[in-house]
């Protein structure tokens, strides 16, 4: 049998479950070529199936596995939580939720770097909570990036028509010009023109490299990081085979680039790439990490709390993401 993809529930308090369980009631999740197995608690997926008005129930049950079926459409658990009546309410977030979702990224992440599983979907966390529950790294590509042992990876938010990675990820504003640097860039360059050969098909990846300053610096008068650190960085890249140019003006490339002119869009920072992105992919973005030895996707939203125990909350992002996730594991395959 194939290893399966795995799905981590994410914060229990939030839209995770819910959107798993409307996954796979809504039969898009069918046709992957890799089983599929959720990373969670049954008696959170329960609840969440009655917040959505589905027939739900428990089939089969041991330690290790536990089959829910939901209006008849199975789905594999592996119960690595069985919170308490009142832990993880519904849009209240607590320390006891916060440890489960960290056991759920943890034993997944495992499962992968044992070959035991062919990629990882995460549903969404809170980052505060996961701190709070003493994981103390800003979010789950951190928290991935060095428990695979690597010294680098790249954040990348992807849709049909848009696809940005990020040289800085969670930072303050004012930090990340100091975090910005010619090697960084070019370690950017390196992971996304191999990860995109890999794991996406492309046989020479079209990179458009943005600059930081408004009108790419206009020769220095907004500031000097393209001409100090991003112009070098495409340089080097270039000269290794690299299908990179820039540093281009942000506020005109993406019109280019959702057009089709490139494939991934390297941004200096989140919301210089998130902003578009979203705006053309709010509902089916999918979240990459680039870099690592195994596959991870991710819905490209939060937990909203607001919407939690409500059964309005759209899994559009997460069967994308388990999509791509699938396609990425047929590839490597």
């Amino acid at each position: 049998m194939k290893p399966p993809l795995i799905i981590t529930m994410g914060d229990p308090a939030g839209i995770g479950p819910e959107i798993i369980v409307k996954a796979f009631v809504s039969g898009a999740l069918s046709g992957t070529a890799q089983p599929l197995e959720v990373a969670g608690d049954p008696g959170i997926l329960l609840r969440a199936a009655a917040a959505c008005d589905l027939a739900a129930e428990i089939t089969t049950a041991d330690e290790s596995s536990v089959t829910l079926r939901l209006n008849q459409v199975p789905m594999n658990v592996r119960p690595l939580s069985r919170l308490e009546d009142g832990a993880a309410v519904f849009g209240r977030p607590d320390l006891a939720g916060g440890r489960a979702m960290a056991t759920y990224i943890e034993w997944a992440c495992r499962e992968c770097l044992a070959e035991r599983a062919a990629g990882m979907v995460t549903a969404p966390i809170s980052k505060e909570v996961l701190q709070q529950a003493g994981v103390l790294y800003p979010g789950h590509t951190e928290l991935l990036t060095e428990r695979c042992g690597v010294t680098d990876s790249v954040m990348m938010l992807a849709g049909d028509r848009l696809k940005v990675c990020l040289v800085t990820t969670h930072c303050a504003y004012r930090d990340v010009p100091e975090r910005l640097s010619r090697e960084q860039i070019l370690t950017t360059l390196r992971i996304v023109d191999r990860d995109l050969k890999r794991d996406f098909g492309y046989s020479q990846p079209r990179l458009a490299v943005l600059a930081l300053n408004p009108h790419a610096g206009e020769n220095g008068l907004f500031g000097d990081e393209e001409t100090e650190l991003i112009a070098p960085a495409i340089a080097v890249a270039c000269q290794e085979g690299i299908a990179a140019s820039g540093p281009h003006s942000a506020d005109t490339l993406f019109w280019f680039a959702a057009r089709g002119d490139y494939d991934a869009v390297i941004c200096m920072y989140h919301d210089q790439g998130l902003i578009p992105l979203k705006l053309l992919h709010f509902e089916d973005g999918v979240n990459v990490t680039l870099g690592l030895p195994i596959i991870r996707t991710s819905v490209d939203h939060g937990t909203a709390y607001d919407l939690a125990g409500s059964g309005r909350a759209n899994p559009a992002s997460l069967v994308a993401a388990v999509k791509m996730a699938d396609r990425m594991a047929q590839k490597q395959g």
